[in-house]
């Protein structure tokens, strides 16, 4: 198995990615912030994962996102008594 201690995605599914940013920043900001159609048309967790899978570039593109905004999620989680 390999360990990955300097990758701060290690470990982190990309689904709890999308359902973050989702509860974060809500559909239509995350479809603003990357506007691809899975976010912005019917947009669902199940939906985005499919395309996003199949789609190198748009997945780099919200794991980026995700990376630039971890510590405000956090932050926000923790304010909010989310705690999961």
């Amino acid at each position: 198995m390999d360990h990955q201690p300097n990758n701060p995605l290690h470990g982190v599914k990309l689904q709890q990615i999308v359902e973050q940013l989702a509860e974060y920043y809500g559909w239509r900001e995350l479809g603003r912030r990357i506007p691809i159609n899975c976010f912005n048309a019917n947009p669902s967790v199940k939906s985005s994962l499919k395309f996003l899978r199949r789609t190198p570039w748009a997945r780099e593109k919200v794991e980026q996102l995700y990376l630039d905004s971890i510590e405000e999620i956090q932050e926000w989680r923790q304010h909010s008594g989310d705690h999961a």
